[in-house]
């Protein structure tokens, strides 16, 4: 390089620049803001909240999990809880075994836990305030509860992360069978935020989980049927249900919780007993508390206090009162002062995919599901592999001994085991050898998998298995438990496919966990929910939010009765009364609403009246009503056309749209109707030849659709009718053709269809395709006549009511069969031919998929068996023979506990409650056991041990079967047919010509077993005709 080049120099290096250069400026607001957000959400999500899946904490999911490490099933041996402290502390939990310890104890205190977790033995504390012994006197073991929450944690049904040092892993959370966070409860303080969960009923639970599956649909109130309340295990009295259902409804609440206590009056002396004393408080706390407030004279009627407490009864404290004391005005005082009265607030917060949030009960048994589900498909997916690389070795083996003596001569040819290995994949199987070592359906298999090929070779893996098999495997009976292996796994492994592709499948299995939970855990409550409030209570709230069915009869007699009431039945029964109804005066109105709804009465001279659902006459279901006049200021020519339920009249954009018979519709605001007047207001101006069809309730882009008579519809936005005032009378819906009228109006719902009925029983559903933009709705047509946008093909005529209903769209059909959007005042659609076979369009009605049409016939269909002419099928001789062993014993009807056991464990594993209180006895003598005919019990035991017992009446020309319950655990397939042939028997016996089967519902598949008993005949218009064939009836 030459010198003249200049040469480059380094630039001067400043180290205050460079330090500046990678400052950042950031305001002291924003650091701290940033530092205190990531310090709480690790304090959240590492220490104080629970997850709502399993319902623990870190360090109390990290103890049972070290516990679980250890081996410490509820069968094992208890060990020193300073070894388990001591093993969670150095491979999970890094605060240290002084915060361990005090976690575990509270896991395995019963007055803290109600079903704990921890099965505990030494000094553990106990309720009267004293603490447990160091942890090196003490001992625990997993308790079967907790082993619960651990079962199939090793099966990859949870995601595990790295610990604290990364030594080891750790389960994010448990798959736990039950609702942990429910059943025992919660208690947590972190960074601006607190949870406070009550422990809850298993048993309850779990049937509210039941319920959940059931009805997606139900609401906080229907879950509360089956979980009534919080249920501490010290037991208590909870004061009030509002604000119960406040905290189930709102997530947060405060319920007003008392001892449990009784008087008991000498003719010396009056002495208050104290049994049970609030969650959470010291048992010698409480007495020091209420001797204190008796010295000091703030409790004047107090003259001493004495424990009596022990093992037995570890509650209970003696206070004795001065002679003029008032045990009642004390108990007040005590209550106000002491602490045998305190609050508890409910907290329903969470972590819910890490993240913290207030949950309503729904929303937590809902999270539980999701929970379970992703369990159980990842426990599935586990097991389904495994099976799948079992079924792959047994494929081999038995490969291997269908042609053991070529397998024999090649391992013998070679050098090495890696020679073998490879000399064994070269041996070329034919097909036909392989599929008599398989069997047909493996062999189908194994070609499904492999592919179709005239010979096949072994894999590595089927190599190593046939290289590792001893001599003694190579016996023929080796040989046949590896066939019978196989064709398990083939069992295993389709069953495990149907899991995975059915998700009714996986929710059945979490039912079968409950209904499993319910009957070896499940134990009564302990905690009983009063009815008085406490404290100021607004009268809604002092009134149970419960769904009513209404019914208004056309002479004008109202009531409501509770729908639980309207209990779940078997078939074959013979219904309950819903009303007692005069022949010329039927049910016109019949709905189910909820007590805290309003009540809209239009009437026939167009005005509208308001009225609480709570204030309507509660009667039984089968009282005839009380007069809407009694309740609302009727005319005397005035009766009730429409009725509407409405939560709130302030929502915005809500609006009441009212059809007439001539084809009007008006549309005003809902919150006009808010205030109405004793003497009812104007609702809508009618003219003299009009009446009142329909009411809608409907908000912004809703769309309508009118149906007339003659089979007219459409369907326009909502928008097109205006607003007006309550005293007008509306503006053209539809143009009817002389002599047609309106039928029925209907809110459009795009993924709805809608059914429409016909008088002669016939009936379709279309669906209604989306809602138009307001600037593609369709102008009417120039010439006003109707277009075909809605009829059915050729194909598609209605079908009867009575069967399947048509569909006149599919998922790939032409938006043709829509009801496309039009403008208001047109001719409409043809919606559906009224043809003499229809009939004219009686009503509309918006449905879906889910819905069920409950089809209400003048007559019950009755079946009976004559007797002389029925023979036994193979089926139903081969049902006789299996249960011949049963013995009958014939009693009158009357109560018999064993019974009565027998009928609620019926309800429970058949019919998930059936509906019905269990503890409820009124309800069974009522239902089985109150008769006006000569009625007969009938006892079947097998051996000693009852296993069914049937309720029989006795005509003057046969036998009726009425209901019979058995236990679901005992009794074994066929026992239906059973019954019903011993009652052949029995009229063969009495020489009575014919058995009644009960009612018979032909679309029920359920009932069709009766159909078997041939010659069957069936009531129709009060005829009894042959049944020959019951698809064709």
């Amino acid at each position: 390089m030459s010198t003249d080049d200049p040469t480059p120099t380094e630039p001067s290096f400043d180290p205050e620049f460079a330090i500046a250069a990678r400052l950042i400026d950031m305001p002291i607001e924003d650091e701290l803001k940033e530092s205190y957000l990531t310090y709480a959400m690790s304090v959240i999500v590492s220490r104080a909240l629970p997850d709502v899946r399993d319902g623990l904490k870190p360090s109390q999911r990290r103890i049972l999990v070290a516990m679980n490490d250890l081996n410490l099933t509820p069968g094992a041996a208890r060990v020193k809880c300073a070894k388990i402290s001591g093993d969670t502390s150095g491979n999970y939990h890094p605060h240290g075994e002084s915060v361990i310890y005090p976690t575990l104890v509270r896991m395995a205190q019963e007055w803290n836990m109600r079903h704990v977790l921890i099965d505990k033995q030494g000094n553990f504390g106990s309720i009267a305030g004293l603490p447990p012994a160091a942890m090196r006197y003490t001992e625990a073991r997993v308790s079967p509860f907790a082993a619960l929450m651990l079962e199939d944690l090793k099966l990859d049904t949870v995601d595990y992360v790295p610990t604290y040092d990364e030594r080891h892993t750790e389960p994010t959370v448990l798959p736990s069978k039950f609702p942990n966070l429910l059943v025992n409860g919660a208690n947590g303080i972190a960074v601006g935020m607190a949870t406070s969960i009550p422990p809850h009923n298993l048993g309850e639970v779990c049937r509210g989980v039941i319920a959940l599956l059931d009805n997606p649909n139900i609401t906080v109130h229907g879950l509360m049927e089956h979980i009534p309340g919080p249920d501490f295990p010290t037991g208590g009295i909870i004061c009030g249900r509002a604000a119960i259902w406040r905290g189930y409804e709102t997530g947060r609440s405060t319920i007003v919780l008392r001892a449990r206590t009784s008087v008991e009056e000498t003719p010396k002396r009056t002495r208050i007993i104290v049994h049970e004393i609030p969650y959470q408080q010291a048992r010698d706390r409480v007495e020091e508390r209420i001797a204190q407030l008796a010295q000091e004279g703030r409790i004047s009627g107090i003259s001493a206090t004495r424990n009596e407490s022990d093992l037995k009864e570890p509650v209970r404290l003696i206070l004795e009162l001065k002679r003029d004391a008032d045990p009642d005005v004390v108990l007040n005082q005590l209550y106000k002062f002491s602490p045998l009265q305190e609050t508890f607030s409910i907290i329903f917060l969470s972590l819910v995919d890490g993240k913290p949030r207030v949950l309503t009960l729904k929303e937590m048994l809902s999270e539980f599901i999701r929970h379970r589900e992703t369990v159980i498909r990842r426990r599935t997916l586990f097991l389904l592999s495994k099976a799948r690389k079992r079924k792959h070795t047994v494929q081999g083996l038995l490969l291997a001994h269908a042609n053991i003596d070529e397998v024999i001569r090649v391992i013998r040819a070679s050098k090495t085991q890696a020679e073998a290995k490879q000399s064994l994949m070269q041996i070329r199987t034919p097909g036909a050898l392989l599929q008599r070592a398989l069997g047909d359906e493996g062999y189908s298999q194994f070609q499904a998998e492999r592919g179709v090929a005239e010979f096949y070779s072994l894999t590595p893996v089927q190599s190593d298995a046939i290289l590792r098999m001893t001599l003694g495997q190579l016996v023929n009976l080796e040989q046949e438990k590896l066939a019978e292996e196989h064709a398990s796994l083939l069992e295993e492994i389709t069953e495990y496919s149907g899991i995975l592709a059915d998700q009714q499948k996986i929710r059945e299995l979490i039912r079968a966990d409950c209904e499993m939970l319910i009957a070896k855990h499940a134990d009564a409550r302990r905690t009983e929910i009063s009815d008085k409030e406490i404290g100021d209570v607004d009268l809604e709230d002092l009134i149970e939010e419960e769904q009513m069915v209404v019914s208004i009869s056309h002479n004008g007699y109202i009531k409501r009765t509770p729908s639980s009431v309207y209990r779940a039945q078997r078939r074959g029964g013979k219904g309950v009364k819903g009303a007692r109804v005069d022949e010329d005066d039927p049910v016109e109105h019949l709905f189910v609403t909820s007590t805290h709804d309003y009540l809209l009465f239009f009437t026939s001279k167009g005005k509208v009246y308001w009225e609480k659902v709570y204030n309507l006459p509660q009667l039984s279901r089968d009282a005839k009503g009380r007069a809407v006049v009694n309740l609302l200021n009727l005319a005397p020519d005035e009766k009730i056309t429409d009725c509407r339920a409405v939560r709130d009249f302030d929502l915005p954009d809500l609006f009441l749209i009212m059809a007439t018979r001539q084809g009007l519709v008006k549309k005003t605001e809902l919150k006009a109707y808010s205030r109405p007047l004793k003497s009812g207001i104007i609702a809508i101006k009618l003219r003299e030849d009009d009446e009142l069809v329909q009411v809608a309730i409907t908000k912004l882009g809703d769309e309508v659709v009118l149906s007339t008579a003659n089979g007219m519809a459409i369907r326009f936005n909502e928008s097109d009718a205006r607003p007006m005032g309550r005293n007008t009378s509306g503006v053209k819906g539809i143009n009817l053709t002389k002599g047609d009228t309106l039928v029925g109006m209907v809110v459009a719902d795009p993924e709805a269809t809608l059914f429409t009925a016909c008088a002669n029983g016939y009936g379709k559903r279309t669906k209604f395709g989306p809602n138009a933009l307001p600037e593609e709705a369709s102008a009417e047509d120039e010439s006003g006549e109707p277009t075909s946008t809605g009829e059915p093909t050729s194909s598609g005529e209605p079908t009867s009511v009575g069967g399947e209903l048509e569909e006149t769209e599919d998922e790939n059909s032409s938006s043709s069969f829509r009801y496309r959007t039009q403008n208001r005042g047109g001719k409409g659609v043809r919606d559906i031919k009224t043809t003499p076979r229809n009939g004219p369009v009686v009503d509309i009605v918006r449905v879906d998929d889910n819905d069920e049409v409950m089809m209400i016939t003048a007559r019950g269909k009755i079946q009976r068996v004559k007797v002389s002419d029925f023979s036994a099928n193979r089926t139903q001789r081969r049902a006789w023979k299996r249960h011949q062993h049963l013995s009958a014993k014939l009693l009158t009807l009357q109560y018999n506990p064993e019974h009565y056991a027998l009928y609620q464990r019926y309800q429970i594993q058949r019919h998930a409650g059936g509906g019905m209180d269990h503890d409820c006895l009124e309800q069974y003598h009522n239902f089985l056991l109150q008769s006006h005919v000569d009625s007969q019990l009938v006892e079947f035991r097998d051996h000693e041990q009852l296993c069914m017992v049937s309720i029989i009446d006795v005509l003057p020309d046969g036998l009726s079967s009425v209901y019979t319950f058995f236990d679901a655990e005992v009794v074994q397939a066929s026992y239906g047919t059973y019954n019903i042939l011993w009652q052949i028997e029995q009229c063969r016996l009495r020489a009575l010509p014919y058995l009644y089967l009960g009612y018979w519902i032909k679309e029920n598949h359920k009932m069709r077993y009766k159909a078997n008993f041939q010659p069957l005949e069936v009531l129709q218009n009060n005829r009894w005709k042959l049944l020959e064939d019951h698809d064709s009836f």
